[in-house]
């Protein structure tokens, strides 16, 4: 996998995790976004979540989630695509902004530092908290051996 392939993942997981809100608190800090064009959406729909059982069983379908999409281009012609769980119809289109405005090697750099590394810090230290208060609950089971 290229290092560009890996790099746009994880931006696109960083903005799929974020809400509206907190994109907008980090573009403040940021460079002014490009003007696009809207390709597709943002619109909302169902994605089918599929499961195996034993992971490694037949596939089976799950259950349904709230998925919203959105496909926009910047005058350059670069096109940024963004999907985000639930209806943040906002989110999807700053996602898939960013996505290609982080695309042009001018704009990258600045958006990574200016928004994408603060988000990225911001998550990491939830699951930190999110993981220091489910060790505090955790039980240790033990058995002793019938001693004769």
């Amino acid at each position: 996998m290229s290092e560009e392939l890996q790099a746009r993942q994880r931006w696109m997981a960083v903005l799929a995790k974020a809400s509206s809100d907190a994109i907008r608190a980090r573009l403040n800090a940021a460079p002014a976004l490009p003007a696009h064009t809207r390709l597709r959406g943002p619109e909302t729909g169902l994605v089918m979540l599929r499961g195996r059982a034993g992971g490694d069983g037949n596939a089976f379908n799950l259950s349904e989630m709230t998925v919203t999409r959105c496909a926009v281009t910047l005058e350059s012609g670069t096109v940024g695509h963004a999907y985000v769980a639930g209806r943040d119809r906002d989110q999807a289109e700053l996602a898939a902004v960013l996505d290609a405005a982080l695309q042009d090697e001018a704009t990258r750099a600045p958006l990574l530092e200016a928004v994408i590394e603060p988000l990225a810090a911001a998550q990491a230290e939830a699951r930190a908290t999110e993981a220091r208060k489910a060790a505090a609950t955790r039980v240790q089971f033990f058995t002793m051996a019938n001693m004769r």
